[in-house]
């Protein structure tokens, strides 16, 4: 009987076509779920996070010393820079640098007395010419939405923010191509191509305050990787300024270019620390008319791992994301988030978020029913929910991207972004739980469809002792299963002396040999990516 009224109530809540319901007015009603915004300000929410907790440490930190052989910034140096950028362009200001020397969750702080804010690639260029000759460390800034300690100065460094470099500079409808400059915010990129009739190939949580050119420096992942893939495969060409000013012009349209070494991939995924990325090309798919959102329960791991290769056998070409969290992940939303509630009855240990896109609605709308009939018939799911309407599917992704925010709110928490092979996920947040106890709760939440769990360890307050539990075992217990203790986070300061636990020590050592190569004074984010000692020992 429970599996029958399960099966109905996927019936009876079909999805029709999302993006044809925003031009009816009739169809914003909901019927089943309280209305929620799929995509929410970083801004809005740092600002709410700031107030309940200023300090964060989600991982040991090695004492890192600041390099003796960089400069201090003087009298002189802030001269020229207003001589270049102009007075307003020179941030001095107290209040202003302490947003910028400061993480969003407030857990790395910087002391850097000096933000400049270039217009141009070539003002980036003469900053860069200028810090180098004078061993002056620079620390490259956008969004400033990292959860690594990547974009914020770990000393003094002059904070380079690409902010006011926001131009899109064109867009080739046919083959879908943009080129846009490092500062324009993913969220205004995503409606101006909505606009065209196309979409970004990337899509996150912080849309609202992140930028395309840390999107690219970190290698940004994202909610749509199964469907679009990595930014290795989507960035056609950019433009990046080296340590001592040079500027690569790699802005390259072209899908296919095999005239020599691939350079562009240095810099992306490399965090800034090879070279500023100042513009981007990117390719963009077609919007597709058809988007269905199902948010459905599962009740064990094994269901869902069994769920996503028949997704990906059923659905195929329309699945566009595949996302699951466990009960602890749901029960903090539905505890902390205002107008956040579970569109399910209670009691379930697993859910999964089913994005499809399409061109045939009719077709899609079937494959996917068919899809959900047979697994909720075979057991892997074992109830459901079809979003009606596009206040539905926005409630539903809102679940998935609150997480993180609800996290923030219930106490303190630790945070590591891990891959590991679908079938061992969700094994290492049982285990963490049995070695924490009844100290925290270890929430296991992430990107099932490419093999990336977002591990949090949920905490009243921040405790030595449970820390110590925790590292170094997550990172063994990662490289163990051969997995990569960074999937889309990066390394930043946090994890740049946990790099061994991923990479073997003779990548690591060419890894330093191209730092030395493109940036032999170390000026370019120091301290983070690598470890501190293996670029003086070098």
């Amino acid at each position: 009987m429970e599996k029958w009224r399960a099966a109905h109530r996927l019936l009876r809540y079909s999805s029709k076509n999302l993006f044809d319901r925003q031009l009816n007015p009739n169809f914003r009603n909901s019927t089943h779920l309280s209305t929620s915004g799929m995509a929410y300000n970083m801004n809005r929410f740092v600002g709410n996070l700031w107030g309940v907790h200023c300090r964060c440490l989600s991982s040991v930190v090695t004492a890192t010393q600041r390099n003796p052989l960089f400069s201090t910034i003087n009298s002189d140096d802030i001269r020229y820079f207003k001589e270049i950028l102009g007075e307003k362009s020179v941030i001095q200001d107290e209040e202003m640098l302490d947003a910028a020397n400061s993480d969003w969750m407030r857990k790395y702080k910087g002391s850097s007395k000096l933000k400049l804010q270039p217009r141009s690639t070539e003002e980036v260029s003469q900053i860069l010419k200028y810090c180098n000759a004078r061993c002056l460390a620079v620390v490259p800034q956008g969004g400033n939405t990292g959860l690594v300690g990547g974009s914020v100065p770990v000393f003094d460094e002059v904070i380079i923010n690409v902010g006011s470099m926001n131009n899109i500079i064109s867009f080739d409808k046919v083959s879908g191509t943009l080129v846009c400059e490092a500062g324009c915010i993913l969220e205004n990129l995503i409606s101006f191509l909505d606009n065209q009739g196309f979409i970004m190939p990337l899509d996150l949580g912080a849309k609202g305050s992140c930028q395309i050119g840390g999107n690219v420096s970190t290698n940004a992942g994202g909610l749509r990787l199964v469907r679009y893939g990595s930014l290795h495969g989507n960035v056609l060409g950019l433009e990046a300024v080296l340590a001592n000013g040079t500027v690569l012009d790699m802005l390259g349209t072209l899908r296919k270019d095999n005239t020599g070494y691939d350079v562009k991939h240095l810099f992306i995924g490399s965090e800034g620390s090879l070279g500023i990325v100042t513009k981007v090309s990117i390719l963009t798919p077609p919007k597709l008319s058809s988007v269905n959102v199902a948010f459905l329960a599962c009740e064990d791991y094994i269901s869902c791992q069994k769920l996503l290769l028949e997704a990906k056998t059923r659905l195929g070409e329309i699945l566009s994301a595949f996302e699951f969290l466990d009960t602890h992940a749901m029960d903090l939303v539905v505890r902390h988030l205002d107008a956040v509630r579970n569109p399910l009855p209670p009691s379930h240990n697993f859910y999964v978020l089913i994005e499809t896109t399409g061109s045939d609605e009719t077709n899609d709308k079937e494959k996917l029913e068919a899809f959900l009939l047979r697994s909720m018939e075979s057991g892997l799911i074992s109830d459901g929910v079809l979003a009606q309407d596009i206040n539905q599917a926005s409630s539903f992704w809102r679940i998935r991207e609150g997480i993180a925010e609800a996290l923030m709110k219930a106490g303190a928490v630790y945070k590591y972004d891990l891959s590991l092979p679908v079938e061992k996920m969700y094994n290492l947040v049982e285990e963490m739980q049995i070695r924490l106890g009844s100290a925290a709760k270890a929430v296991g939440y992430g990107h099932l469809g490419d093999s990336n769990l977002h591990l949090n360890i949920s905490t009243p307050q921040y405790d030595d002792t449970i820390l110590a539990e925790i590292e170094p075992f997550v990172y063994e217990w990662t490289s163990k299963h051969q997995g990569s203790i960074s999937a889309e986070h990066g390394l930043g300061l946090m994890k740049a002396n946990k790099i061994h636990y991923s990479r073997s020590p003779e990548a690591v050592q060419l890894m330093v040999a191209i730092k030395k190569l493109l940036d032999p004074n170390g000026i370019l984010n120091p301290y983070k990516v690598l470890p501190p000692s293996l670029i003086s020992q070098s």
